[in-house]
């Protein structure tokens, strides 16, 4: 089969949905694949890279989206709809919970469309989306960190504190990839470190994780209320699968925040688990609201591409094999990745995106065999 890896085009989105050795184990396999010039180049690989390992470099974005296969990493944007067609499989990050005009333009465009995050195992874990979380965790810290910098509208504290001064106070809502990670380097800093999360089992986990490191506390309005007015940085990490992030946090709760504290939600492409979180980009990261400073940039691990494009693939490679071998048997094979299913002739096929707009959806099972 014929893949298509086009150049990413969201703003500061410098990764690419496969690395040269990714695309030696495609072309390894009987399948080529085409890779638009310059699509690597922000990850460090340049076209000659993917020459030596059997690619086919081609001039232009319409020539890579021509492949009945495209990889990407991030969502199709508005401009790049036109490439949509009802014989094209499209593999990548998606989030249409968040986005009705991309899901229409997949409906209407009769696109297969397999989102890398809601390809689910049996136990729940998210293969694809789990390492771009773990990245987008250990930067919600880092940034949060950034932020706090008075000269960047913060409050002015130092994450860890020196002796003498305590340190800052960090919340992160949600246990889960994100929220481990965000905790992670949080308490690698020094920060004092609350986690919320409505699983009893996950914060015993995290208690035995981190040897009693952090706090953990059971989420509920009232201790999310507590937290928040306490926060110096508050991460949001809540993720529901496909479907929209519950917002925990509301416009009137700003109120109790600290002048100059910090939010980072990285549930921002899910709409966020902030209700005054909006996306942002890498070139403008951050807005004020009621003084305190918001960060919604919806491709965080963007900006560390090598990392993020290598993490990426060495999870989305044995799906994207099985994907070029035969699409259909490929999702009739494979219950995670058939859940990964969104959008099929037509039809929407992932639940929790069809909850997020009212609309009709087909069980992914019912849809292969319509």
């Amino acid at each position: 089969m014929r893949i298509g890896i086009p150049k990413e085009t969201k703003t500061h989105e410098y990764r690419v949905a496969a690395p040269p050795a990714a695309v030696q184990a495609l072309v390894g396999a009987g399948h080529q694949v085409l890779v638009e010039r310059g699509a690597g180049a922000g990850s460090g690989f340049d076209d000659d890279a993917y020459r030596a390992v059997g690619a086919e470099v081609v001039d232009s974005a319409a020539d890579a989206w021509a492949a009945p296969l495209v990889m990407k990493v991030k969502e199709p944007i508005a401009s790049e709809y036109g490439f949509l067609r009802d014989d094209l499989v499209l593999f990548t990050f998606l989030h249409l919970a968040a986005d009705r005009p991309l899901t229409d333009a997949l409906l209407a465009a009769g696109t297969t469309a397999v989102a890398y995050e809601t390809v689910q195992l049996d136990n729940g874990g998210l293969p694809l989306l789990t390492p771009m979380s773990e990245v987008a965790g250990r930067m919600a810290t880092q940034e949060g960190a950034h932020h706090l910098g008075r000269f960047l509208g913060g409050r002015g504290v130092l994450l860890g504190g020196v002796p003498g001064v305590e340190p800052a106070e960090v919340v992160v809502l949600g246990g889960g990839v994100v929220g481990t990670n965000a905790a992670r380097m949080a308490v690698g800093l020094g920060a004092r470190v609350r986690v919320l999360d409505v699983s009893h089992a996950r914060l015993i986990y995290l208690d035995d994780v981190f040897g009693g490191r952090l706090q953990t506390v059971t989420s509920h309005p009232g201790t999310v209320a507590e937290a928040v007015a306490q926060a110096d940085l508050l991460i949001g990490a809540v993720l529901v699968p496909g479907a929209r992030a519950p917002h925990l946090v509301t416009r009137e709760q700003l109120g109790t925040m600290k002048p100059g504290s910090v939010i980072v939600d990285v549930a921002v492409d899910q709409g966020g688990c902030i209700e005054t979180i909006r996306p942002t980009t890498h070139d403008h990261p951050t807005y004020v609201i009621d003084g305190v400073v918001h960060y919604g940039v919806a491709n965080m691990p963007g900006a560390v591409p090598n990392t993020s494009t290598r993490a990426l693939s060495n999870q989305t490679l044995r799906y994207a094999l099985a994907l070029a071998a035969n699409p259909l048997a490929a999702l009739h094979a494979d219950p995670a990745l058939l859940r990964g299913l969104n959008t099929y002739r037509g039809h929407l096929t992932h639940a929790g995106v069809a909850q997020a707009f009212g609309l009709p959806s087909l069980d992914p099972v019912d849809a292969l065999s319509a």
